[in-house]
């Protein structure tokens, strides 16, 4: 599963290596963390977040989408004051024995691949910009 997640995180927000004189020009800020990242445009964000097996209930983990309007205060940043709001939110857990490729699967009962799954965290991102 773990393969799976940072998969998906290599997707939305790659580990980035700057050389001197490197300078980042992106419309939408990429932040990685040790279980996520957190997709940040000037008016709203996303972030995900992997919760590894907690219970019966979530045998395998589940992933956590949350959209964003405003700007997410990061650790180790000062928080901003007017803080953002919850617009949305996407839960999706691992299939346990996937018969396709698809290998996540959302409260709903819609299934992604790594592929759709990257796909529609970006599009809920662009819904709010």
């Amino acid at each position: 599963m773990q393969r799976a997640v940072t998969a998906l995180l290599d997707q939305l927000a790659p580990e980035k290596v700057l050389k001197r004189g490197d300078t980042l020009s992106l419309d939408v800020e990429q932040h990685r963390t040790p279980n996520g990242c957190v997709l940040q445009a000037p008016t709203a964000a996303v972030s995900v977040s992997w919760f590894p097996k907690s219970g019966k209930d979530t045998p395998l983990g589940e992933l956590h989408v949350v959209v964003w309007k405003g700007v997410v205060s990061r650790r180790g940043r000062a928080a901003n004051p007017e803080g953002a709001k919850v617009v949305k939110e996407l839960v999706v857990r691992p299939i346990e024995a996937p018969l396709d490729d698809c290998v996540w699967r959302a409260i709903d009962g819609t299934k992604f691949d790594t592929d759709a799954l990257a796909a529609r965290v970006i599009a809920l991102l662009e819904e709010q910009i």
